[in-house]
């Protein structure tokens, strides 16, 4: 049975058990207003973003094949009933459309299609909140508050796995209340941006605290799985309970980052949407900012720890030939590490025949400094034989002369650590992982590898169609629903990207992803992703906007537009 919450004016919450799991909201003249928001009861938040995440991607499917006759000025807009359908079955979220007061109102008979639209990206801000904290509560009661579970864990051992969980419940539950209180007032929603604004402002750091913790909370959730039987068993049991609905612990760990990056899209969609220089355009650039920056330290804090850590394991792994290099910085962190094999004598396939002129190296790239190394025999040691810093590093490929001759580049050290100019023939295992180390190690190159639509004006966009977490250092963790350009592709199944949303770019498989084939459905994507990074970086005033509808250019160009041709890695500004 699912349960519902009562709120009662001013905020008075009481839980009760009801099997259609509805939201009751009573305003000050007692009239009780009735919101569906779970379809199927026992939604939980897990549930509901995969739900809403796959319907994102049905749904740019069906404008990517409708829209073909679109011209390019007047944007990519659905008729209502293929932009919404897609969440009005028994399996799908509840719309906001379909609220029987709202269908009683007569206001759909009045609104835009436009002003629904905003209607439904708010109101599912609110349902994914209420589904959000559901989840939370959860995790609260049937793990953190378990007594048998607690009983196998010492004090510190509570706070590795659960860290500040309850400050970030009773952030939850603050801001879900007065998003509820918002619906109540009025049927047709007001807007919802300046509450996030408020909240992210006052409430929402908590966020930043338990996210840089998770990297201790993973490594000490698997040290505790496999060093304490009676824990490991008394997790077996909880996850198997039928509440659960077949959802790990885990998943329940990592949803206050999965949320907060998530509110931020539910953000852009508003922002997307809302007329130009409106109080509503005004209040959501001012809560994507800020959730922006939240999700920015959230990031740092882990890339922070994280590389800290990484770097004091390769250190220690290192032995010195000759010149010792310090590889430990504040402000270095690795890019790229991996055997190739290292070709000697001269460039004839004649006399490359022997093994004996081909000898595996492994690299450590760092984002300031390249070390080339050999593998001790006992496979635990690397003795470091070459070093340069990477703005010294030069790449030239070399054309396919068959077998012996695929896979190679060149790599030029300008200056290495004798000061000296030294070249290396490299040669990888495979085409994609030559162009992802030629790209790592200069990154401002031009390849032959370069996608035929990534030359053009009309770059190549995909959407993710299966999560994907990054394996190497040099990869993206995508997930399903998001939209990226194209920047580099390679035959044996890899692509380098850019995220729309945050620019965030690297390698992924193109098995995790579809093409978006439509050019308008491509260019409206652009112009709402420019819209949002504009409004990012403080261009709000009328003139400075690329609006997504209006095609206005601006002479600004956003870090989402140089997709043609070059990779501009980040990590080059801070050397």
């Amino acid at each position: 049975m699912g349960h519902i919450y009562c709120v009662m004016w001013p905020q008075t919450k009481v839980l009760l058990n009801n099997p259609n799991n509805i939201l009751l909201l009573s305003n000050k003249h007692d009239h009780v207003l009735i919101l569906s928001l779970f379809v199927p009861p026992a939604f939980l938040y897990q549930e509901y973003r995969d739900t809403s995440k796959q319907q994102e991607i049905e749904q740019r499917r069906q404008q990517d094949g409708l829209t073909s006759g679109v011209s390019a000025g007047l944007g990519v807009t659905s008729p209502p009933a293929l932009q919404l359908q897609l969440r009005n079955n028994s399996r799908s979220l509840s719309l906001w459309q379909n609220l029987e007061v709202v269908q009683q109102s007569g206001l759909l008979t009045q609104l835009p299609q436009r002003e629904v639209i905003i209607q439904e990206a708010m109101f599912e801000l609110v349902t994914s909140e209420a589904s959000y904290y559901k989840s939370l509560e959860v995790l609260e009661t049937h793990f953190l508050k378990n007594p048998v579970l607690v009983n196998t864990l010492s004090q510190s051992d509570m706070h590795f796995l659960f860290s500040n969980i309850e400050e970030v419940m009773k952030a939850s539950e603050r801001f879900l209340m007065d998003l509820e209180n918002r619906i109540e007032q009025s049927l047709q929603i007001s807007d919802v941006c300046d509450i996030v604004y408020d909240h992210a402002i006052k409430h929402f750091h908590v966020f930043i605290t338990y996210v840089i913790n998770q990297v201790y909370q993973e490594k000490n959730y698997r040290r505790i799985l496999q060093g304490n039987q009676s824990f490991r068993e008394a997790m077996a049991q909880l996850e198997n309970q039928p509440h659960v609905r077949g959802l790990s612990f885990t998943s329940f760990l990592i949803l206050p980052f999965q949320r907060i990056t998530r509110l931020k899209m539910l953000v852009q969609n508003i922002l997307k949407r809302a007329e130009e220089n409106s109080d509503m355009e005004a209040n959501a650039i001012k809560a994507h900012q800020q959730l922006e920056q939240i999700v920015k330290e959230c990031n740092e804090g882990v890339r922070k720890m994280s590389r800290t850590e990484e770097l004091i394991s390769i250190e220690k792994t290192l032995e010195f030939k000759s010149k010792s290099v310090p590889v430990i910085s504040h402000s270095r962190w690795l890019l790229k590490k991996g055997e190739v094999q290292q070709m000697a004598g001269p460039k004839s396939t004649r006399t490359m025949r022997s093994k004996k002129l081909h000898h595996p190296v492994y690299l450590f790239l760092f984002n300031n400094l390249l070390l080339i190394t050999k593998r001790s025999s006992s496979g635990e040691k690397f003795q470091v034989l070459d070093s340069c810093t990477r703005a010294m590093l030069r790449t030239e490929d070399m054309e396919d002369q068959g077998q012996m001759l695929a896979n190679v580049f060149n790599l030029k050290l300008l200056e290495n650590q004798e000061e000296r100019h030294v070249s290396y023939m490299l040669k990888t295992s495979s085409m994609s992982d030559k162009l992802r180390w030629i790209c790592a190690l200069t990154p401002n190159r031009r390849t032959r590898f370069m996608s035929t639509s990534a030359r053009q004006p009309d770059c190549e966009g995909v959407q993710c169609i299966q999560s994907y977490s990054s394996q190497e250092p040099d990869e993206l963790s995508i997930e399903m629903a998001d939209v990226l350009n194209i920047l580099e592709r390679t035959d044996d199944g890899w692509m380098m990207g850019e995220r729309l949303h945050d620019g965030e770019k690297g390698w992924f498989p193109c098995r995790v992803v579809e093409e978006i084939k439509n050019q308008e459905v491509r260019a409206q994507n652009l112009r709402e992703c420019q819209r949002i990074h504009l409004a990012q970086e403080g261009g709000a005033s009328s003139g400075s906007r690329l609006g997504s509808r209006g095609g206005r250019r601006t002479p600004k160009t956003p870090k989402v537009s140089n997709f043609f041709g070059t990779w501009t890695d980040p990590s080059e500004e801070e050397q």
